[in-house]
């Protein structure tokens, strides 16, 4: 009897820390093949595509809920949001949208979702559990490209191919109530975790710039590599990476000094990227190699080079 007791509080000690493994188990990358109709899954714990998704006939723009469990695809062909569930992995719904949607975003509560409509002029806002269309939002840029949400949920920022300038959305208001200019073509956008600062690749003058948003204006810009793209912000906070397109690179910029400390080989125009929740690693959709590269955030290198669709868009990451 002794022994079988002693056994039992060994397997009741070892559950809680078996349970803990399970939680912390690695996320998943999710990579939208604009070109191939489908979405490359990337266990981030082996770097190996795992599946592969349908996903209309051009999927771009992807977000996933705060669970993981319903991943948010723009496809372009069909001018729609799909929405995935992830454990069944096929479309459960389609929201029609207007021409050519493309960056999509949720808010870090679940609430809402955000999708920017090139051809529209607009960003649609729905309900983040019901995909309930709650405005249509007109912007000034023209060829909106990403609408992001800030961290703490009270503002969309969206860029424009056509535009040097980037356009505020009071989310509780749904509408513009500001724009702040910057450099020519910007594209990807981040935020500080605290919401304070937003980060602006600008394309056409390969430049980053820094955004105040309080004063709602730029207040330093840093060289970036030719045709600067993707923007992704460490969970620190410490780090602000950019794609440079032409390039074939990806630098690494420190928020406290606005230098760039790094610069990264990946592939050919490297576009949209997303990092791991811990910061550890960063994975890059490289558009014309058809890979997504992933960067060790630590050394500042790249580790790996995973084979994906045609025409990868960009990444999330749950």
């Amino acid at each position: 009897m002794p022994n079988f007791f002693s056994c039992l509080r060994q397997v009741c000690w070892l559950l809680p820390a078996l349970a803990s493994t399970a939680l912390q188990a690695a996320p998943f990358a999710y990579v939208p093949n604009e070109k191939s109709g489908t979405l490359s899954v990337i266990d981030t714990a082996t770097d190996q595509v795992v599946r592969q998704i349908a996903a209309g006939k051009r999927p771009r723009g992807i977000a996933a809920d705060p669970t993981g469990r319903q991943l948010f695809v723009t496809d372009a062909a069909s001018s729609a949001l799909l929405l995935i569930d992830n454990a069944g992995g096929a479309p459960v719904r389609t929201v029609a949208l207007g021409k050519s949607p493309e960056g999509v975003s949720a808010s870090r509560d679940g609430h809402y979702v955000a999708v920017a409509v090139e051809e529209s002029n607009s960003v649609a806002l729905l309900d983040g559990q019901t995909a309930t269309l709650l405005a249509d939002i007109k912007v000034q840029g023209r060829n909106p490209e990403h609408a992001v949400f800030s961290p703490d949920g009270r503002w969309l920022l969206v860029s424009a191919e056509e535009a040097e300038q980037v356009d505020v959305i009071d989310v509780a208001q749904r509408r513009q109530v500001a724009s702040i200019a910057v450099g020519l073509r910007p594209r990807g956008i981040g935020f500080s975790p605290d919401s304070d600062r937003a980060y602006v690749a600008c394309e056409l003058v390969n430049a980053v710039y820094v955004i105040d948003m309080a004063a709602r204006k730029a207040i330093a810009t840093i060289p970036a590599g030719e045709n600067a793209n993707g923007i992704v912000v460490h969970p620190d906070g410490k780090q602000v990476y950019v794609s440079n397109g032409t390039d074939g690179t990806v630098m690494v910029i420190d928020t406290a000094s606005n230098q760039v400390t790094a610069t990264i080989a990946v592939g050919k125009r490297p576009w949209n990227m997303a990092i791991t929740p811990d910061g550890a690693k960063l994975y890059v959709a490289n558009g014309r190699s058809n890979s997504v590269s992933v960067i060790d955030t630590a050394s500042a290198r790249k580790v790996a080079d995973i084979a994906v669709g045609e025409l990868p868009w960009g990444v999330v990451i749950r």
